[in-house]
């Protein structure tokens, strides 16, 4: 992805089952793609809530020692990259909370679009907030709700907020799991062992051998007994869901299905889409790696023109879209990719990308491809023209990065440095994955969820950034 995007957070749950914090550990392993800044595991055991958290990778996180001090067979985790809120050590997940019902641990994936004015009149009835994250909004709710049991504070927090969210909670009576009305973010079900569990992704269920059994319902809320039971607390409506595009175009593991549809044949479809929409005059086909790669495969076999390894990725450097900072992007972009020059010397390259953000890669990308002696260069995008900044959990909310924002086609090329540019349609995306209920604000600006217009101006004052 050129100037890579940022998803928000990876979430993970398990009830009832030995070795709990250990399971949610490897679940997010599977989930490290969706954030590298913080990663946090909650537990239940004997009654007693237990938090460890910490900056950095789950590995740099959970050393043995740290992980060994986790007990029960009740768990939540979580992974983080900020979208709302800083990256700072307090703003880590899962967020520990006492309250009138019981204490309880929150841990979200997503942003809440009015959390910036729910913040405020809390404040004003003497709420004292600890983080800048909007997960804390959620809590706060909960812990004013008049509500007789957690499970029903939830259900009366969500009801007064909106955005696009997939979140669990951690409580003496087990584990929830709440999916936004709309189902912007993915949750998944799944059973090991006949204890069910919840997921970000069907990758994280296979990490840990569960078995994947459905979607949780866009605005269903689950309570997921020590027992083993579920208990529907707010019923969902499958008919709303407008899962978020990018899901299906690059945050997802190629190996996970999101919303039944499998990544990696998504991607591919898009490419062969690609193709019809936008052939090029090329010797070879070149994928950016990694999400790229089953597009550039889809238009090579479309096009019938070979796909090469021309780009070698060094993989101990991360995704730079979740890289905060330009700076820091810019640095991990150079790091982080190179050339393979007896491929491309010589030859004409159709080199294939699911995204164009911010353009830092790209840039790069056919600077170095020339460099090794590549003679032309044509770019083709496997999603449309990034246009419109996201307010539902992707690092995207200023519209002054986005760098196709303001360039018509001709700028956008010479900006880039490609002989030629073009990208797939939004007809293209919802014809290539089969589904018409994607959001794809981000590039029509067809917002499913009212964004208040000074979303922004609000988030800076407050630091929620």
């Amino acid at each position: 992805m050129s100037g890579e995007l940022h998803e928000a957070c990876g979430v993970f749950g398990i009830v009832g089952t030995p070795g709990a914090p250990r399971l949610a550990a490897e679940a997010l392993f599977a989930l490290q793609h969706r954030g590298q800044e913080s990663a946090g595991i909650a537990t239940l055991s004997d009654g007693h809530l237990m938090i460890e958290k910490g900056m950095g990778l789950v590995q740099e996180v959970f050393t043995e020692e740290r992980l060994g001090q986790l007990r029960g067979e009740t768990a939540i985790g979580h992974v983080r990259y900020s979208t709302t809120g800083s990256s700072r050590p307090e703003n880590a997940q899962p967020l520990f909370f006492r309250a009138r019902l019981g204490p309880f641990a929150l841990a979200h994936n997503g942003n809440l679009v009015d959390a910036m004015r729910e913040r405020k009149a809390l404040e004003e009835e003497g709420a004292i907030f600890q983080t800048t994250t909007d997960t804390e909004v959620v809590a706060h709710i909960m812990a004013r709700s008049s509500a007789t049991t957690l499970p029903q504070s939830l259900q009366d927090a969500l009801s007064r907020l909106h955005g696009g969210y997939a979140l669990v909670v951690l409580f003496q009576g087990g584990v929830l799991g709440a999916r936004d009305p709309h189902g912007l973010r993915p949750l998944v079900l799944g059973k090991l062992g006949g204890m069910p569990c919840l997921a970000s992704e069907t990758c994280a269920l296979a990490a840990v051998g569960a078995s994947y059994e459905r979607d949780i319902r866009p605005g269903e809320i689950v309570w997921l007994t020590s027992d083993g039971g579920i208990a529907e607390i707010s019923a969902g409506d499958s008919r709303r869901e407008k899962l978020c595009a990018f899901e299906l175009i690059y945050f997802a593991r190629p190996d996970s299905q999101v919303g039944g549809e499998s990544i990696y044949g998504a991607r591919y479809r898009l490419g062969q889409q690609l193709a019809r929409e936008a052939p090029a005059p090329a010797d070879l086909v070149l994928g950016v790696p990694d999400s790229s790669l089953p597009a550039a495969e889809g238009y090579a076999a479309e096009l019938g023109i070979p796909q090469e390894l021309g780009l070698v990725k060094n993989r101990y450097v991360g995704r730079t879209f979740i890289r905060p900072g330009s700076e820091g992007r810019t640095a991990g972009v150079q790091r982080k990719l190179s050339v393979v020059p007896e491929v491309v010397r010589g030859r004409s390259v159709a080199l294939i990308d699911d995204s164009l953000v911010r353009g830092t890669t790209m840039r790069h990308l056919t600077q170095i491809l020339r460099e090794a002696g590549a003679t032309e260069v044509h770019v083709r995008i496997a999603s449309p023209r990034y246009l419109h900044p996201c307010h539902y959990g992707i690092d995207t909310s200023n519209r002054d990065e986005l760098i196709a924002a303001d360039r018509d086609a001709e700028a956008l090329r010479l900006r880039i440095g490609a002989d030629s540019l073009q990208f797939l349609s939004a007809d293209g995306v919802l014809r290539a994955t089969g589904h018409q209920d994607h959001c794809l604000a981000c590039f029509t600006g067809d917002y499913p969820v009212p964004v208040p217009i000074d979303l922004r101006k609000d988030a800076a004052e407050e630091g929620m950034e």
